[in-house]
């Protein structure tokens, strides 16, 4: 079988094309990888999210991995992504997390995070794939469990305020969504006396028949548990705790897009000062605010691989994506949903203010709301991207900008753009079309679908 790594590592399904002679090969790679740039005394850190049998291939992976020489700590429980990457980050350490995300619970998978506790860049993760299917020698390591949690909550005391959370005038409803956040966030809350409901917490590999993804579809329940609480925010993570989900006080999904925005007006309020990174499928909304408060935006491909390359090239104050996923100056250069759900808190401590305030204030900072819409169409080469990149004018609007980073983004003024991109997770390509009004929408898409058909 050909592995092949994606925007956040190598995902496969279950007892198909994750098998223990897949794990084996794909371990053996990494730690031909790290044994080429570091040797063999680099420290492996192994982690595993709820998902059906994570557990055992850490353990698997550990042993491989001391058998070949190295030193390793194995994660003693469950924990999420963003808390073994902080460790590693401490340690100096590579680490193996074994997580598919947001996936269906039929799917694992191997994340490569390296010593700067971000995501692996497509050069690393080349590096490994060259390295596929090469054996070779060493006098055994050790191995050890660990609790990586300790390290990482003392760092999270320093970034987020909890008296300004006490002062929340909202009620907390939190969605463990049956995800690896449990035992970490609602710990962190229990330990500082801030009160919340919950729900969904256990962990489940199956993810109660749904998918642990904390988007409007799979939401519901906390949505109604928010409604029905009354004055209530919710907040959730994925299955490894990487990405965050918000619903405000109306039951209404909040965008990340809204999150990123909204926080970054509050750290620079609270006197943090650099850029601001986004990916190009990321709304203009941060654009406007970001040009209001006077903040430079670095935009990149989408992944948070890009995101937090230029996190640690720049000085950034926050780095995020439109999928739900953020960090901040001073943290790692890996999303970290835990760390954006405290982030959100504070922020309505510090400010007295409802999410839906917080949202109205943002919408008014920018100048306007901004709404979306996204056709698919079935991939088969580049000639949607060509067709669309040759565009001088779509109806009565100009182009006024192109830009090619990734796929084709062409800005008709500073509130409208279209963006076209292949998805890289599926033979489709994705057309994403955003304006400061629902009818300018609709109408480009018109115009785009007659394009395409002509």
């Amino acid at each position: 079988m050909v592995i092949k790594f994606g925007t956040d590592g190598w995902r496969a399904i279950l007892d198909k094309e994750f098998t223990r002679e897949n794990v084996a090969r794909v371990t053996l790679a990494m730690g031909k990888y790290v044994t080429e740039d570091f040797g063999r005394d680099k420290l492996f850190l192994v982690g595993y999210d709820p998902r059906r049998m994570a557990d055992s291939y850490a353990e698997f992976c550990a042993e491989i991995l001391k058998d070949k020489g190295f030193n390793v700590k194995l994660s003693s429980r469950v924990l999420p992504t963003p808390v073994l990457a902080y460790n590693a980050k401490c340690l100096n350490a590579e680490a193996i997390m074994f997580t598919a995300s947001h996936n269906p619970s039929d799917y694992l998978g191997m994340k490569f995070i390296p010593d700067y506790a971000g995501p692996a860049t497509a050069e690393i993760t080349n590096r490994i794939l060259l390295n596929m299917d090469e054996d070779y020698q060493a006098e055994k390591g050790t191995l050890e469990e660990a609790d990586f949690f300790p390290a990482y909550y003392e760092h999270i005391k320093k970034l987020i305020d909890f008296n300004k959370i006490k002062k929340i005038k909202s009620h907390i409803v939190f969605d463990g969504l049956y995800s690896a956040s449990i035992g970490f966030f609602d710990k962190i809350l229990e330990d500082n006396d801030i009160p919340f409901k919950s729900l969904h917490m256990e962990h489940d590999p199956d993810f109660g028949g749904g998918m642990p993804d904390p988007k409007p579809k799979y939401l519901g329940a906390l949505a109604e548990k928010v409604k029905e609480q009354g004055n209530s925010i919710g907040l959730a993570n994925d299955g490894d705790a990487d990405r965050f989900g918000v619903i405000n006080e109306n039951g209404e999904y909040v965008s990340p897009n809204e999150i990123i925005s909204i926080l970054l007006k509050y750290l620079v309020e609270k006197g943090y000062k650099g850029a601001v990174v986004k990916t190009v499928g990321s709304s203009l909304l941060i654009d406007n605010v970001a040009g209001k408060l006077g903040i430079k935006v670095i935009e990149t491909a989408v992944g948070f691989k890009h995101v937090g390359e230029a996190m640690r090239k720049n000085d950034v104050i926050i780095g995020g994506e439109e999928s739900g996923g953020l960090s901040i100056k001073g943290h790692i250069p890996e999303k970290d949903g835990i760390l954006a759900n405290l982030l959100i808190l504070e922020t309505m401590g510090a400010t007295g203010k409802s999410m839906v305030e917080l949202q109205n204030e943002i919408y008014e900072l920018a100048g306007c709301r901004f709404y979306t819409d996204r056709i698919d169409m079935e991939y088969k080469d580049n000639s949607v991207l060509d067709k669309i990149k040759n565009l001088k004018k779509i109806g009565e609007y100009e182009v006024t900008r192109i830009d090619l980073k990734d796929g084709v983004k062409l800005m008709l003024g500073d509130k409208t753009k279209i963006l076209a991109r292949p998805s890289g997770t599926e033979p489709l390509m994705r057309i994403y079309f955003e304006s400061d009004s629902n009818e300018k929408v609709k109408e480009l898409e018109s115009h785009i679908k007659k394009l395409l058909h002509s």
